[in-house]
């Protein structure tokens, strides 16, 4: 086909004409592609699947074979309980849960709502500096999160004094919930404040303009406009800061502690296995009570998850 029949084909139909051998190479191409995706998630599913199986074995079986053997007789009933799942709930992993979701939901509900506000600030507010804070606010996505916990932690318990004078009060927040919070917020908005500002930044600026014209301030536009289209990316947010928090050890472990009352439960599942890892089998259960709440988030939030990631990352 000749550039210019080409070209009147696209003036009519608004595209150009695919060669018929294009095509199959298409179509070829995208059946290795699943093929691929099938194999890939295949292997990732086999560990889980293993972790599943293992769960509902006898103890017994456990220690002396392994979980594939069981698929050999998978009507068995005998080598099946669910004696792992309530051992597991007795031994404290139900307040633990419970622990999880008091610090997680406030760690991700409060670096989104500072940083909603940060980003419209710097998307759509003039002021000096701002291209120099933001630089700086994404060059924090750099600093090791293990470089900040004990200096956090020491100003948590005794304040902060420069040169003499007191720049930092005593709230002694070691150990409660709200210091946990704070330093979930802190790590996490960097990160949020990058996604978020180039998202908002992407919406067109005749929305942000009409509004101006009619009257509304800052705050109308953001709450107004600003919030109902930015929602894919705040979900996608949520789910990253909800999973990290979710699954977070080291800091849970600095600034709350191991002890039964407040323990998160990444640390009544590291004690469930036992010193010497006698009773993994009780691990595995355990897991998989872990894994109800963040595959509730993802699975509610997924639809926004990929349009949260790439909007903003071409701006037309």
């Amino acid at each position: 086909m000749s550039l210019a029949e080409a070209g009147d084909v696209q003036a009519v139909t608004g595209r150009l004409p695919v060669e018929s051998g294009n095509v199959g190479a298409v179509r070829s191409g995208g059946w290795f592609v699943r093929i691929a995706i099938t194999v890939v998630c295949l292997l990732w599913l086999v560990p889980a699947l293993g972790v599943l199986i293992t769960s509902f074995r006898q103890a017994d079986a456990v220690n002396v074979t392994g979980w594939w053997t069981a698929l050999a007789h998978p009507f068995e009933a005998g080598q099946w309980t669910i004696q792992n799942y309530r051992t597991a709930l007795d031994q404290g992993l139900g307040n633990a849960f419970l622990n999880s979701v008091a610090v997680t939901v406030p760690a991700t509900v409060i670096p989104i709502t500072i940083a909603s506000f940060a980003a419209y600030a710097f998307a759509w507010m003039e002021f000096k500096g701002r291209y120099i804070l933001f630089v700086f606010v994404v060059g924090l996505l750099v600093v090791p999160l293990q470089m900040a916990l004990i200096p956090l932690l020491k100003l948590y318990a005794n304040g902060g004094i420069l040169f003499g004078h007191w720049v930092f009060p005593d709230l002694d927040l070691n150990g409660t919930f709200l210091g946990v919070w704070l330093a979930h917020a802190g790590f996490g908005l960097p990160l949020a404040i990058y996604l978020l500002r180039n998202y908002i930044g992407s919406l067109p600026s005749s929305i942000i303009e009409s509004a101006k014209m009619d009257g509304a301030d800052h705050f109308t536009i953001f709450w107004r406009l600003i919030v109902p289209l930015s929602v894919p990316a705040l979900a996608a947010f949520a789910i990253f800061q909800f999973l990290w928090v979710w699954n977070d050890l080291l800091v849970a472990y600095v600034f709350l502690g191991g002890t039964p009352d407040v323990q998160v439960l990444t640390l009544a599942l590291a004690a469930l296995n036992g010193s010497r890892g006698e009773t993994w089998q009780l691990l595995t259960s355990a897991a998989f009570i872990s894994m109800i709440v963040p595959l509730i988030v993802f699975f509610s939030l997924q639809k926004y998850f990929v349009r949260g990631l790439t909007a903003g990352s071409v701006k037309g």
